[in-house]
């Protein structure tokens, strides 16, 4: 293997991504698992051909409808994947872990993330990263104590319907559940009870309802008992062989119609893994669920930061839907630049009328690149997420100039100049 990578990168193979590439570990073969190994340490950022003519980024389109009467204002602060934090001597600290992102994530009306280490009552397995098949992500209820919030203040939502749900059976669903009812966390994805599959999750928010449809492209191999299969929201999202498949996210979204929900947002788990530009089939099948119903998505999986798409639908001309196809991971272990940022999205909705009929459109949409930060307090290292504008300059001094520079690189290779 590791000849072969080295002729891979020698000759850039794969400077552009491989289009028949698996991301599931199910559909996986050996020259799969030689592109992904290739990719978490070279990650690829060219695009796929097709995509650019189909990505609509500009966001100046983004506002409200002329003639809108606004009645209702809510705001969303989301952000990526939230894995615990395993490596040995790091620790969080619940004082600092968001205190630097607070204002864009906990000071709005609805905060939301992906959970993706499962909390379980079992014993913690460290987390290892290697060819020989999926990591185990996992955490305990102390551990995502911290994880959760800020100054006492938590997450509105979490998805939870991502690859590792299944990593610790049923037991790590339910208690992932049942730690965030008792928090007071509306969990989007799993289900409790067979009637509920395909059911979406409903929250309202000033007198705003959010309809939350939400997806996973797989469950890394494990395999969920048939009486077991509806806790889990899984659909061939990211497929090598198929398609992808949107019916049970458009069963959501007719759940969501049939709910009255104002505003629909799909929380997809897919993509493959440290590629900076979403596949044609992704974006595709993006605006076909934004065509459906959906007013915006909000993605994860790549563990890189992947465009935010400002789209005007055909459903509705007044309508701007905003697809973030990967918000990457705000909490990790890694802190290599193209793996440590991620990015925040807020947006504001505004309910009201327009010609009379009743509506709610994004009033105003903002990306704020972040990144993991590493710093020793007191002889311990201690995670912070940190907006990347604090650290241009050397305004703060806590990272080496050519650290700051590769993440300013790759947030504009993504965003754009200026987006920092």
């Amino acid at each position: 293997m590791e000849t072969a990578l080295k002729l891979t990168k020698k000759f850039g193979f794969w400077d552009v991504p491989y289009k028949e590439a698996a991301t599931t570990i199910e559909e996986m073969d050996e020259l799969d698992i030689f592109y992904w190994v290739h990719k978490a340490a070279n990650p690829v950022t060219r695009m796929e051909d097709g995509v650019a003519a189909l990505l609509a980024t500009d966001s100046s389109i983004v506002g409200l409808p002329q003639g809108f009467e606004k009645q209702q204002v809510i705001t969303l602060g989301a952000a990526g994947d939230l894995l615990q934090v395993q490596a040995d001597g790091l620790r969080y600290s619940s004082e600092h872990l968001y205190r630097n992102v607070a204002d864009l994530l906990f000071s709005e009306t609805v905060s939301f993330a992906n959970l993706e280490s499962p909390i379980t009552t079992q014993p913690l397995q460290k987390e290892v990263v290697s060819d020989q098949g999926a990591p185990v992500q996992c955490c305990s209820e102390q551990q995502f104590d911290i994880l959760k919030g800020y100054d006492g203040q938590t997450f509105t939502a979490l998805n939870v319907a991502n690859n590792h749900t299944f990593d610790y059976g049923v037991e790590g669903v339910v208690t992932t559940q049942d730690v965030l009812s008792k928090n007071g966390i509306a969990g989007i994805g799993t289900t409790r009870a067979p009637e509920e599959y395909g059911r979406a999750q409903i929250i309202v928010k000033d007198g705003v309802k959010l309809g939350f449809v939400s997806a996973t492209f797989g469950l890394n191999g494990h395999e969920v008992p048939e009486a077991e299969q509806f806790r889990i929201h899984v659909a061939r999202l990211s497929s090598k062989l198929v398609e992808p498949e949107l019916e049970l996210a458009k069963r959501q979204i007719d759940d969501c119609r049939a709910q009255e929900c104002d505003f629909i947002i799909a929380s997809l788990h897919w993509g493959w893994e440290f590629e900076f530009f979403p596949r044609k089939s992704q974006v595709e099948a993006a605006h076909e669920l934004i065509e459906y119903g959906a007013d915006a998505i909000l993605g994860g999986h790549p563990h890189v930061i992947q465009p935010v798409e400002y789209y005007r639908t055909k459903r509705d001309p007044h309508r701007v839907a905003v697809i973030a196809y990967s918000l990457g991971t705000l909490t990790w272990g890694f802190t290599a630049p193209f793996i440590a940022l991620s990015i925040i999205l807020n947006l504001t909705l505004a309910k009201g009328r327009l010609d009379g009929t009743p509506g709610t459109y994004i009033e105003a949409a903002r990306v704020t690149p972040v990144f993991r930060s590493t710093v020793d307090n007191a002889s311990a290292l201690e995670t912070r997420i940190e907006k990347l504008a604090d650290h241009l300059g050397g305004a703060s001094g806590l990272h080496s100039p050519e650290y700051i520079a590769e993440l300013k690189r790759y947030a504009e290779l993504v965003l754009g100049d200026g987006v920092t």
